[in-house]
This record gives C-alpha cells, structure tokens and sequence, in this order.
C-alpha cells in the first residue's frame, strides 16, 4: 500500500523476484554481531511495472509561482574531472580507504536489505529541549532534520513541536538556522508536498532573517534519474539496470512522479552535498565516499553538480551507487572513517542520515514481522567515539521524524 510504513526485519533477498522482462544479479547482504557480510546472489527484475508506464493524469491545476527570470534546469558549470574517469589522479599515498560494506560492483541497495547490527557499545542521548535564540546580532540556533521519505504530517508535527513554525505551518523562528539532510521522497506517501514545504519555508525563513537549507540525498538523485533518464539502460557492472525501475523498488510513487514540475528538478539539482555549519559536517549518507569527489567542501559540490550537469546516464547511476553507501562510522574503523572526512573537510562532528538508528540499533521488530513489534527512537544515535550523529529515525518503519537542535548536550 502507498505510503505504509514496514515493520520488522528485512526480508530475505536471497530467494529470486521474478516480474518476467531482464534480469540483473543483484548482492544480498546479511549480518549480524561480529560478522562479516555475507552475499549472495539474487536475480532482480528491472522491468517497470504496467502502472508506471501509463500516461500520467495531469495534477490540479495550482497557483502559478509569481513571474521571474527563467532558471536553466540544471547549473551551467564547467566539468570536472570524474574521480575515476580517464586521467584522474589515484589516491595520494598512505590515504585510508574503508570499505563502507561496499557490495558487489553495480548493486542497487533497497529498502530491504538493511542488515540488523546487534550491538551493545552505542551511545544514546536524550532529546535537548529547544533552547532561547542566539544574541539578535549572531546567528539564531542551528537544528538539522533527518529524512523525511514523504511524511508530511510527521515533518509538520516535528517542526511545531521545536517551534520552528506555527499552527498554520508557516516559519516562526526568527533567526534560527534549519538544515534538512536530504532524502525527501519515496516510501511516504507526499514527498512532492515535502518538497514544497522545504522550498516555502526556505523564503520565509531567509525573509525572517534566519534560513532553511537542504542537502542532496540518494533519494533526490534517484527521483533526478527516473524523471532524465526513465527506462534507460545504465551499466550496472552486473547487468541491465534502469533508474526507474530502481526507483520504483526503492519505494518511488507515481503519485510524487505525477506531480514533479521543472522547479522542483531545478531546486533538487542545485543542492549542495556536503556542508559545515558551526563545529558540524553536514552530509546525507553515512559514506566516506565524499572524499573520492574532492578534497574540500566546495570542489565536492562542484563536483556532483557537473555530473549533474553533464547528463551521462552511467556517470549518474555511479553517483547515486556510491551515495547509497552506508556503515562507515560503526565498528571499530569507524572513529577513524569520521576523522579522516573530519580532517579533510572540517568540523569536529559528522551529522548524517541516510542509515535508520533502529537498524543502527538492532531495534527493527521481531523475525516474524509481528505488527506490535515497533523500533523505540527517543532521538539521535552518537556513536564512533562521539564524532558522528545519525539523524534518520527510521519514519518509513514507525520510527521517528527527528528535528533536532545542534550541539548535542548529554
């Protein structure tokens, strides 16, 4: 059903889904407490499904946006070299890499192939009540939002309840400094209206004084993808794949494809992937793949949006594979993974999303899939010797949609 939230552990992958049409081999991982991943091979269909081929209905009719200059879709940059493209330059000696549980070459993560990671060595933080804003002459407080996934009414609930907006959902706070961290789509049943509420209040807030700013997630690469690319063959490295096939078992809704316009491509295309804001780096995936994009803030940014920009089908799908990684603050590499990016980049803590604390946690129901089971979030996981926070509460699985004021104080 669209827009349910799943319960339980993942399902097994290691079973093939056959829909009829091409097949790729896709990596199926599995783990549990002091284990490495185990992988498997599972045949993986990427046909579209008959209802994604229909001719879209086109949406109501909406108040059209007051008049002003046109905005080229994507940013005019000039390219930049692809890390792995013909002449890039190889990692400088002695450089660190981790392995993020990288699977296989040209595999797709989905919603169910999330690994439940029993582990007792986790540290957990209670919610900070908000606190007064900053001097009039300084910047207000700082507060970041993990993913959303279409959840509208949750995000509207959370932001009321740190006073970030009003009864009528319309920004009341000042000068504050809000950050989403990517991943507006999919899975929920408005990711559209996510986006719209996003961009809304990112006027009101700047007219405020204070501003709402976003960053690119998997997901908005994904949707980016299918809405370009459709059913496109990409190379995968295991087979034929297509971005909308992917994004449809990624949870994508036709509702949200519908009703995609040319602004909001524009604004998804334009996001920054990595940012600082006070003492924290700021990034969607919990990936130290960032570092394989540049080796400062702006030259990564710049670089995802020249592969943006330069409409490659593979150079794309490269892109979103390798921002679907996650794991690499976790076990005993991580505290390591967050200091090399910290070191690169700057701050003195990863925030993230991306990876749902309950999976973080081991806390993602019961074997069977009992419906009374529910993962318990009471706020933001900080873990790998305390210089990383993961924001994603798990809302897809009856988890919770965190808004939370930075720094966190124990």
């Amino acid at each position: 059903m669209m827009g349910a939230r799943h319960h339980g552990s993942p399902p097994d992958l290691a079973a093939p889904t056959v829909y009829g049409g091409a097949t790729v081999v896709e990596g199926s991982m599995t783990q549990g407490a002091g284990q490495g991943p185990v992988r498997t091979a599972t045949l993986r269909d990427f046909r579209v499904p008959p209802y994604a081929q229909q001719t879209p209905v086109p949406p109501p009719e909406e108040p059209s946006a007051p008049p002003g200059p046109a905005v080229p879709l994507f940013r005019q940059e000039p390219p930049s070299a692809h890390p792995e493209a013909p002449g890039a330059s190889a990692p400088a000696p002695g450089t660190t890499t981790y392995s993020d549980d990288e699977p296989p070459e040209g595999y797709t993560p989905t919603a169910r192939d999330l690994p439940v990671i029993q582990r007792g060595d986790t540290v957990r933080l209670p919610t900070v009540e908000p606190v007064a804003s900053a001097a009039p002459d300084g910047p207000g407080p700082l507060y970041v939002v993990g993913d959303v996934h279409g959840y509208l009414d949750e995000l509207l609930a959370a932001l009321r309840e740190q006073g970030l907006i009003d009864e009528s959902g319309n920004w009341a706070a000042g000068t504050a400094r809000l950050w989403f961290l990517g991943d507006f789509t999919d899975r929920g049943p408005d990711g559209i209206g996510v986006i719209d509420l996003v961009m809304r209040l990112s006027a009101e807030a700047a007219a405020a004084g204070g501003y709402c700013k976003a960053l690119m997630g998997n997901h908005e690469l994904l949707l980016l993808g299918a809405k370009r690319f459709a059913d496109t063959p990409v190379n995968s490295g295991a087979g034929t794949a297509t971005f909308q096939a992917a994004w449809l078992l990624n949870g994508g809704q036709k509702a949200d494809m519908d009703r995609l316009q040319d602004v909001h491509l524009q604004w998804m295309s334009r996001l920054d992937a990595i940012e600082q804001e006070d003492d924290h780096l700021l990034m969607h995936s919990d990936t130290t793949a960032y570092l394989e994009y540049g080796d400062s803030i702006e030259a990564v940014n710049d670089t995802v949006h020249a592969i943006l920009n330069r409409n490659d089908a593979d150079e794309c799908w490269d892109l979103f594979r390798k921002f679907t990684r996650r794991f690499a603050f976790r076990d005993e590499a991580g505290p390591q993974a967050a200091r090399e990016l910290l070191s690169t980049y700057g701050g003195g803590r990863v925030v993230h999303g991306h990876s749902p604390i309950p999976y973080l946690l081991g806390e993602v129901g019961t074997e069977d899939g009992e419906e009374d089971a529910r993962p318990v979030v009471e706020g933001p996981h900080v873990y790998a010797d305390g210089l990383a926070i993961a924001m994603d509460g798990g809302v897809t699985m009856a988890g919770k949609l965190l808004v939370q004021q930075l720094p966190l104080h124990g």
